[in-house]
């Protein structure tokens, strides 16, 4: 009897132990099909650009600002009730049709490369530096499912040569494509992780493209069934006002126009920060056009904790073709609510933050920062 009973007793603390594995597990654990947005980090961008120093030492510095995104679960869920600037967000809203996380890391660590690219051009640009675009190669960014490339490519991998002929762009790869049906097979030298691998990957009829949903697979072209995206490098004429950018796991394109400005900082011999410690956002593009982003609501936390002065902030976007894409607005009001003194600027071009900072007087230890507007 007395081992029936110790028998019990060890089987009940099995399924006792078993139990609150799984409640952890659960509450803990286990994924939504959600996305919590909370406010990141605002990041120095000195140490990421590497170029010729200038003149004296800067004695103020510009920041990036980043958005966290993680994975919901019941626990952390019911933690946004107890706060109350984090956002949730259906993963579907975030991810392409069948794409993976991993794919969605890749699609942002590209957006972040061609942001630098850009950063670049528009910083050149502004300072009249000539300047060359070489291409490096194309990167896979989604390999789409039930395609025989899906057992062969993943995001990340970069295509070297289709058959015998080297790729250094994608417009390359559509165009050597075109000759080829569905059925036919390609040899597709790819690299990962300084690695190239050579395989026989079959084409498929590609996906109907909008408005021709009812084409037959005969009618649609053949391919990998691959989203690809062209890297690019930005060469100077003149070596020594050559800058070079390195963001470490930084993804998404929002940090392009900050990229400009500590690029355009760089290069100059005067200091335009004049000692204020300033974050922001926003993309660029090459001639300097500040773009809207997401999140900026949570940039400012990031921004306000990391002590920021200033913050330039995309001016809101209203066009008939994407109606109100409020940026500048959003900044404000949560600056706002967090009392922050940052001063909000806002900005739709790269010249716009360089005129507000030539207006700026040093700053000095009596300096009084300005209240949010």
């Amino acid at each position: 009897m007395q081992d029936i009973r110790q028998s019990k007793r060890i089987s009940r603390i099995v399924v006792s132990v078993f139990i609150a594995i799984v409640i952890v597990y659960v509450v803990y654990l286990m994924p939504l099909p959600l996305f919590i947005f909370s406010a990141g980090t605002a990041e120095v961008i000195h140490p990421m650009v590497q170029a010729k120093e200038t003149g004296d030492p800067d004695k103020g510095v510009f920041m990036l600002t980043t958005v966290r995104v993680s994975d919901a679960t019941i626990f952390s869920y019911l933690m946004t009730f107890v706060r109350p600037y984090d956002e949730l967000r259906m993963k579907t809203e975030l991810l392409r049709k069948d794409e993976t996380e991993q794919e969605y890391s890749q699609r942002q660590e590209v957006n972040m490369l061609s942001s630098q690219s850009s950063a670049l051009q528009a910083a050149y640009h502004k300072l009249g530096i000539p300047y060359k675009i070489m291409n490096d190669g194309v990167v896979v960014v989604q390999v789409f499912k039930n395609y025989p490339a899906n057992e062969v490519l993943q995001a990340g991998d970069y295509i070297v040569k289709v058959d015998d002929t080297p790729i250094e762009q994608s417009q390359e790869l559509q165009k050597l494509l075109q000759s080829k049906k569905a059925g036919d097979t390609v040899a597709v030298s790819y690299k990962r992780k300084q690695v190239t691998r050579v395989a026989q990957i079959k084409l498929e009829a590609l996906p109907a493209d909008d408005g021709a949903s009812a084409a037959k697979p005969e009618e649609r072209r053949a391919g990998l069934g691959i989203v690809p995206a062209t890297v690019q490098t930005i060469k100077t004429d003149d070596e020594s006002k050559q800058v070079t950018i390195k963001a470490g796991e930084i993804g998404g394109p929002s940090a392009g126009f900050m990229f400009s400005m500590e690029i355009i900082n760089r290069l100059l011999p005067e200091d335009i920060t004049k000692g204020y410690t300033i974050a922001g956002t926003g993309t660029i593009n090459e001639k300097g056009a500040v773009g809207v982003i997401g999140g900026i609501q949570h940039k400012i936390i990031a921004a306000d904790k990391a002590g920021a002065d200033i913050f330039f902030a995309p001016k809101d976007e209203v066009s008939a073709a994407t109606g109100n894409i409020p940026n500048y607005s959003d900044a404000v009001k949560r600056a706002e609510e967090i009392h922050s003194h940052m001063k909000v600027i806002p900005v739709a071009t790269l010249d716009d933050a360089m005129n507000y900072l030539s207006t700026l007087p040093p700053k000095t230890a009596a300096s009084q920062p300005a209240k949010a507007s």
